[in-house]
């Protein structure tokens, strides 16, 4: 059976998945028919690149998608498409549909905000210490 699932890339604590097209029975990295796209959950937001018309030849020729890959298909808006394609609609209609909505990406470079005061132990711990000063130093001029 075809399957269409996500393929882990990237360093360790680091991933970045693409997704393809391979047998059910493949290793998670082993080999694969097709790449037709790509997903990685470390940008803001997360970066999801779906090769529409070639997932939707591949699910009209009856592959199945992988659970977490039928929830980035739904999210891109594929699998809404891929609906419509089984009512009827032209696959050509689609794809220039898809293409006509494809929102700006985010940078490649992993973008995740710094953490807030208190927020780290070391921030916490530092906010703390200047509280404890700035406390002292008040009460040095209060008397």
């Amino acid at each position: 059976m075809v399957r269409i699932r996500l393929r882990r890339q990237g360093l360790k604590r680091q991933p970045s998945y693409r997704v393809v097209v391979t047998d059910q029975r493949k290793a998670r990295n082993g080999s694969y028919l097709e790449n037709i796209g790509h997903y990685n959950p470390r940008t803001r937001p997360a970066t999801e690149i779906i090769e529409e018309e070639r997932a939707l030849y591949w699910l009209s020729v009856g592959a199945q998608p992988s659970d977490a890959v039928r929830r980035l298909l739904e999210h891109t808006g594929t699998w809404e498409r891929f609906q419509r394609l089984r009512a009827g609609e032209s696959l050509e209609d689609l794809v220039a549909e898809a293409e006509a909505n494809r929102g700006e990406l985010p940078s490649p470079k992993t973008n995740y905000p710094a953490p807030g005061d208190g927020e780290s132990k070391i921030k916490a711990r530092e906010a703390k210490r200047l509280a404890a000063e700035q406390a002292a130093q008040a009460e040095s001029q209060a008397s």
